[in-house]
């Protein structure tokens, strides 16, 4: 490996640019960025003029072969996380491809097949993960302050919060709305605390009530009338060990807050709500509730970066693994499943 990290990004648009382009650049004493791609070439050469990147592309494939590469971030539509993600493991480069894993759980599980072929790593944006409040609860839960975790509830939903950007509304391009855009963080970082239990069981509802018709925007206003995605989706989902959790999902819904990211555990010795953090006890015959103070202030995306780069340096692995990702495909295309069916779905 050269003297510093060999970055590629394949995909110049928002997520690129607001988040993993800044965070690299934030390293600039382990990491190089070397190569931008993304099919709208323009778009590719403007990221590369405004972040000093050499070269840029519009095939990330020719990318991949002409330039030495140690580690590529995956930044394009859901569509082709697989096929991207895939391509940069076979060229020899540990991956950071955005969330959710994929389209399909296979695709997902090509993805961690090729990983363990090539020896690289492969991780994802879930980067509520490194947030100092499911950092901080995590070490609570693995000295037992929680005990066995046996209920919890997922929780991300929006007042009127349909993205008015992107591709975030066209099921061809992402598989999903509501629930693989934003609920995947928040479903994920319940199974991340629960230990990315089995699942057993899924049941799943998903409804399309008010991104079809035009309304008022907060997040910009979107396409109605080519809207293709759910705008709410609802699960159940019960795990071999007995736990259950319970999910919600929406961009647009009639409730009072704007904006509720949030994860809420049961466990035999305690609870907690994440978001902010608060944790629930019984201790000397006394309810009490433990309130974290002066928790660190990075915020999670630049953690995740930061944590990517050092694990390619032969640092500790990222929290996120190729398994879980089949794991978490396996749940939200259950709960699409579900929602198509009205039948409750069965996870071997």
């Amino acid at each position: 490996m050269a003297d510093k990290l060999r970055v590629g990004v394949i995909g110049a648009g928002g997520i690129a640019q607001s988040i993993h382009l800044p965070n690299y650049q934030k390293q600039a004493d382990k990491v190089e960025l070397v190569a931008i791609a993304d099919v709208a070439h323009e778009r590719a050469r403007q990221a590369a003029e405004q972040f000093g990147i050499r070269h840029h592309y519009a095939d990330y494939e020719q990318m991949l072969r002409e330039v030495e590469l140690d580690a590529v971030s995956v930044c394009t539509p859901n569509k082709f996380h697989a096929p991207a993600a895939i391509a940069a493991l076979q060229a020899g480069c540990n991956v950071l491809c955005e969330k959710p894993p994929a389209m399909t759980v296979a695709e997902a599980e090509a993805m961690a097949e090729a990983a363990a072929r090539s020896g690289k790593i492969l991780t994802y944006g879930l980067h509520y993960r490194y947030t100092p409040e499911v950092l901080a609860l995590k070490r609570f839960i693995d000295a037992g302050e929680l005990g066995e975790v046996y209920a919890a509830r997922s929780h991300a939903v929006r007042r009127r919060g349909i993205p008015g950007w992107g591709v975030f509304t066209n099921k061809e391009l992402q598989g999903g709305g509501a629930l693989i855009d934003i609920g995947v963080h928040m479903l994920d970082t319940a199974l991340h605390l629960m230990g990315y239990p089995e699942p057993e069981l899924v049941m799943g509802s998903t409804y399309q009530r008010l991104g079809t018709r035009k309304g008022v925007g907060l997040l910009g206003q979107w396409d109605w009338q080519n809207f293709t995605v759910e705008d709410m989706a609802r699960g159940f989902i019960r795990f071999k060990n007995g736990a259950t959790l319970v999910l919600e999902a929406a961009f647009a819904a009639n409730v009072e807050k704007a904006d509720v990211m949030q994860v809420q555990l049961m466990g035999v010795e305690g609870g907690a709500d994440v978001f902010p953090l608060k944790i629930y006890q019984e201790k000397q015959d006394t309810l009490i509730d433990v309130t974290p103070v002066y928790l660190p202030k990075k915020g999670g995306h630049e953690a995740e970066v930061e944590a990517f780069v050092a694990a390619c340096l032969g640092g500790p692995k990222p929290l996120a693994t190729p398994e879980q990702g089949v794991t978490l495909q396996k749940i939200i295309n259950a709960v699409y499943q579900s929602a198509e069916t009205g039948e409750a779905v069965r996870i071997g």
